[in-house]
């Protein structure tokens, strides 16, 4: 996500925040927000937001998501608020919500996403 300038926010245990700034990388050919960057901004979001209760020593990986697309933008930036809903040993459930950010501050929700993890103990 470096390469695509997004930025990490707000970080709580719960609940993560990140940022990522229009750019011809991240468009379709439509020149809005491409899909594919709304739903890896979301699963970015809520895997760190697990990440937060995870046990020590573990990972997470996401197993599933479902997300909703509601509305499409170009320019500005989309902020994508991700929340554990149940934190557990096994099974992490997360929430995510993709706003669009204009230039005059004004936001406007374009997705929301659900997504299980499952912990994993750390390679390295």
């Amino acid at each position: 996500m470096r390469h695509l300038g997004a930025r990490l926010l707000r970080v709580e245990p719960g609940l993560v925040e990140i940022a990522l700034p229009y750019s011809d990388k991240v468009s379709q050919q439509q020149d809005g927000f491409h899909g594919g960057a709304m739903g890896a901004l979301a699963d970015i979001a809520g895997g760190y937001a697990g990440l937060t209760v995870a046990a020590e020593g573990m990972e997470v990986t996401t197993a599933e998501y479902k997300i909703n697309f509601l509305a499409g933008f170009a320019a500005g930036e989309l902020r994508a608020t991700g929340r554990v809903i149940k934190g557990g040993r096994r099974l992490i459930v997360t929430s995510a919500e993709v706003v669009h950010v204009a230039a005059d501050g004004t936001q406007n929700a374009c997705a929301v996403m659900q997504q299980t993890l499952v912990p994993v103990p750390k390679t390295y």
